[in-house]
C-alpha cells in the first residue's frame, strides 16, 4: 500500500512523539498492557487444559467404541 503526499505528511515523527507523554502514562499503558496479556495468557491456559482433557476423553471413546465393535462383531462403515 502506498502513501499519499498527504498522508506521508500526516506522519509523525520521533521529535513529534517525544514529548507526547509522560514517563508516569507510558508506565501506566505498560502496566494495561501487561495486565491484559496475563489475562489472555490464563485464558489460553484454560483452553489448552480443556484440549488435552477433551483429547483424552476422546480416545477413551475410541477404545471402547472398539472394542464394542469387536465384541458385537460389526464393521466399521
Amino acid at each position: 500500500m502506498t502513501l499519499t503526499p498527504e498522508q506521508f505528511n500526516k506522519l509523525a515523527t520521533k521529535e513529534d512523539l517525544k514529548n507526547y507523554a509522560t514517563k508516569d502514562e507510558v508506565r501506566e499503558f505498560k502496566d494495561e498492557v501487561l495486565t491484559a496479556v496475563d489475562k489472555v495468557m490464563d485464558k489460553l491456559d484454560d483452553i489448552e487444559h480443556a484440549f488435552v482433557s477433551n483429547l483424552a476423553a476422546h480416545d477413551r471413546f475410541e477404545e471402547r467404541i472398539i472394542r464394542l465393535e469387536k465384541a458385537l462383531k460389526l464393521q466399521a462403515v
